[in-house]
């Protein structure tokens, strides 16, 4: 049976999907007013609420904002440079004019890395909608395999929101965590992707895509350029894990590759290697190249307010002993702790809409069971509970409408191609992180 906590967090839950898609609140505020009734309803005073809350909030902002915003300065730089573009004609080139599923699940699997969901679904579709057309090829099937590759891209590997603030309530190493997510994440990626996009592309008929934006002015860069700054930050996250996991302790390369292999350093570095070889060689001023990484963190304002509420959100949840019942409903059910973990990413990400404050919430409510469980790999339950956050994006997911928009799709076409598509990311995500389970 449910205890006290877990009701008061079913209730807190509803009355944040109320708040959000019925009244239209501010997600922060949302964030803030559930939490209180979650608390309230544990039996939590209301200064006591609002302390948990805030240590939540600082702790998560505090591990996760600096990568958030370099990620975004990067995202950036490779859209207003056209160094997304770039690398697209150069993999259509050497995949085949008729190859357009291949160069959508390559350029998905790449810019995701680096770029966000929305950034890269924008600057990409019409692309890959281009592509299929100059092909004679439909364009859903490349389209759709786009947005799996971007989306488990976004919802798994560092340096995105949740990925990052899950590994740091978690204690996963994010190399490792990166390193896991391209072994169990592509797979599943071709499952939801190319596979479910030739079986349903042909049920629901072809969409209008938006057309391709005009680039920013200045020259376009170099392949070499755009191919080393995507690579930069990447190489250095895994090459830190290997060290972690090849060198002794106390070695100096170890400790030196530690430090660059670190988010906020290889992010770093790989801005300013941008800044360099995408920005000032397509001739813009020191001045428009400040512009363009300012303009990158302004727009991501808002979202880092949600991401750390998400995780005032969660402390609180915790503080009122959800964590501890939920951890006692899952051994009465016998449930393993990967799949609980998922179970609650995937009814936090149903309820409220968001993959991010789903695998931030659900990231903070499993700490305590995965400390009951040390047998379990801490990368493996960040790869649970991201996989949980993608499932069943629909109608209270600003995703959804980004993605209806962008493929020039009806919301019942939207529901059966990318809600579907993200349901089964999801399960077969699941699906390959407990076949991991197994081998480590």
């Amino acid at each position: 049976m449910a205890g006290t906590a877990l009701l008061s967090a079913l209730a807190a839950l509803v009355l944040l999907v109320a708040l959000v898609t019925w009244r239209q609140v501010n997600g922060f505020i949302a964030l803030l007013l559930a939490a209180l009734a979650a608390g309230l309803g544990a039996g939590l005073s209301p200064l006591a609420v609002l302390r948990q809350f805030q240590e939540g909030l600082g702790a998560t902002l505090g591990g996760v904002a600096g990568m958030i915003a370099l990620g975004a300065m990067l995202g950036r730089l490779l859209a207003a440079t056209g160094g997304a573009e770039v690398l697209a004609e150069r993999l259509a080139g050497l995949c085949g004019p008729r190859r357009a599923v291949l160069v959508a699940a390559l350029l998905g699997g790449i810019i995701g890395l680096v770029t966000w969901f929305t950034i890269g679904l924008l600057l990409l579709a019409p692309v890959v909608a281009a592509l299929a057309r100059r092909a004679g090829q439909p364009t859903l099937p490349p389209l759709l395999t786009l947005a799996a590759f971007l989306s488990v891209m976004h919802g798994l590997t560092p340096p995105h929101p949740g990925a990052v603030a899950a590994a740091d309530a978690l204690g996963a190493s994010p190399g490792v965590v990166l390193g896991l997510a391209l072994v169990a994440g592509l797979p599943a990626a071709l499952v939801a992707g190319p596979l479910y996009a030739r079986w349903v592309a042909p049920r629901v008929g072809e969409p209008t895509p938006a057309a391709a934006p005009a680039l920013e002015t200045g020259s376009r860069p170099a392949l070499g350029a755009v191919a080393a700054v995507v690579a930069l930050p990447i190489g250095l996250m895994l090459a830190a894990s290997a060290a972690e996991l090849a060198l002794p302790v106390g070695s100096a390369v170890r400790g030196l590759l530690a430090v660059a292999g670190h988010p906020l350093v290889a992010l770093a570095a790989a801005v300013l290697l941008g800044l360099r070889f995408l920005a000032q060689e397509s001739g813009r001023s020191r001045r428009e190249q400040l512009g363009l990484t300012e303009e990158s963190v302004a727009a991501i304002g808002m979202t880092l307010l949600v991401v750390g509420a998400g995780g005032g959100f969660a402390r609180v949840l915790r503080e009122a002993g959800v964590a501890r019942e939920l951890a006692g409903l899952g051994a009465d059910l016998a449930l393993p702790p990967l799949v609980l973990g998922w179970l609650v990413a995937a009814f936090i990400r149903v309820a409220t809409g968001s993959a991010t404050v789903a695998a931030t919430t659900a990231a903070g409510l499993v700490a305590p069971l995965l400390a009951a469980n040390p047998g379990v790999p801490s990368a493996l339950m960040v790869l649970a509970v991201g996989f949980g956050s993608l499932v069943v994006s629909h109608l209270n997911d600003g995703g959804f409408w980004i993605v209806k928009d962008a493929l020039g799709l009806s919301v019942g076409q939207t529901l059966r191609t990318w809600t579907a598509l993200e349901t089964i990311l999801g399960v077969a995500g699941l699906g390959a992180t407990l076949l991991l389970s197994l081998c480590l």
